[in-house]
């Protein structure tokens, strides 16, 4: 077994042991305003949400987890048919390992093999060269390209990187070459405003927030070193606050919101705050690990209801009318978003 591999392995297995709540995210600092008389029939409601020219049956995306090793290919297959069965848009983990080693590449392709039909992204770190780019996204036929920065966990990592120069280059080089759409994501410390505007200035126009308080890669880092310090713990933009600066930069970027999203409450602040869907890991992951396919499949099905319940309680009969209804900040997200100059009871009186 060699390094990558061993890491990857490494990175199910913690992922799985340091799962938090989501707490750190600030969701629960999100809240609805109640309509007590929502003239709605709950019937009505449709989550269907088109991208790229797919439908899908609610706006959520299963993120970026794996591939590069024998267990990524079983969690690989498992999640592609959740995807296939619950309508829902999926990630591949960094295909890197595939295009150093073209033995991996079918822990990655068997997710088009299992949902030939639906959207499915790839994924390369931003430091990819375009010819790299392409090759991933013809691996897997992919309707989308996301490319992870991840500088904070490389730092953390005994073999990362420590350079980072050129990465908007390289951003901006694989932009202008695939055929694809390209998301920016970040992999749980947060897009900034200041982030974003340089990344659309590159020619982005899909970002993928990843804020803090879902998978936390630095305590992951840490515990492959055998490091049982906490000198970088809490590092890195809570998840609501990174979605609303990006949402407020002032750019015509279209954003996924991720980072704690951990039911279908979350999924419905995230996108009344004005996301185009969002993207979880770690829940589907565990429940993968520790029961089935079928209990991810039920999860992704309760958030649905979930996410429907809110709608009719608000009065919302798609997730743009949701955008449209009172939302009030409170706690460290509203101190966080103030103290960034950023005025969230505009949220409030909508």
């Amino acid at each position: 077994m060699n390094l990558r591999e061993k890491r990857k392995l490494d990175h199910i297995r913690l992922a799985l042991e340091l799962e938090g709540d989501g707490r750190e995210a600030g969701w629960e600092e999100v809240q609805f305003v109640n309509l007590s008389l929502p003239e709605l029939d709950r019937a009505e409601i449709s989550t269907v949400y088109d991208l790229w020219g797919k439908p899908l049956r609610l706006p959520l995306l299963i993120n970026a987890m794996t591939g590069g090793s024998e267990a990524s290919l079983e969690i690989n297959a498992a999640l592609a048919e959740v995807a296939r069965e619950t309508g829902v848009a999926m990630a591949v983990g960094s295909q890197h390992a595939a295009l150093e080693d073209p033995r991996w590449a079918a822990s990655y392709a068997v997710a088009r093999r299992k949902n030939p039909r639906g959207v499915l992204l790839a994924n390369l770190s931003a430091r990819a060269t375009p010819e790299e780019a392409r090759r991933a996204c013809e691996m897997i036929e992919a309707d989308g390209l996301q490319l992870h920065l991840n500088a904070a966990q490389e730092l953390a990592m005994a073999e990362g990187e420590r350079s980072f120069r050129g990465l908007a280059d390289s951003i901006a080089r694989v932009v202008a070459s695939v055929r694809v759409p390209v998301i920016v994501k970040e992999v749980g410390f947060g897009l900034s405003r200041e982030a974003v505007i340089h990344l659309y200035a590159l020619g982005v126009r899909w970002v993928d927030t990843g804020g803090r308080g879902g998978t936390d890669f630095l305590s992951i880092e840490r515990r492959r070193r055998g490091d049982s310090g906490s000198s970088s713990a809490g590092w890195g933009i809570p998840a609501v606050a990174s979605l609303v600066e990006v949402l407020e930069s002032g750019v015509p970027l279209k954003v996924i919101a991720s980072g704690g999203i951990r039911s279908g409450t979350d999924l419905a602040r995230a996108l009344a705050l004005g996301a185009e869907m969002a993207g979880a890991a770690g829940p589907f992951l565990r429940r993968l690990r520790e029961g089935s396919a079928e209990q991810v499949v039920s999860l992704i099905r309760a958030w649905e209801e979930e996410l429907k319940d809110v709608m009719t309680l608000v009065g919302a009969r798609t997730p743009v009318e949701l955008r449209r209804r009172p939302l009030v900040i409170t706690g460290a997200t509203e101190d966080w978003l103030r103290l960034r100059g950023i005025d969230t009871s505009r949220y409030a009186r909508r």
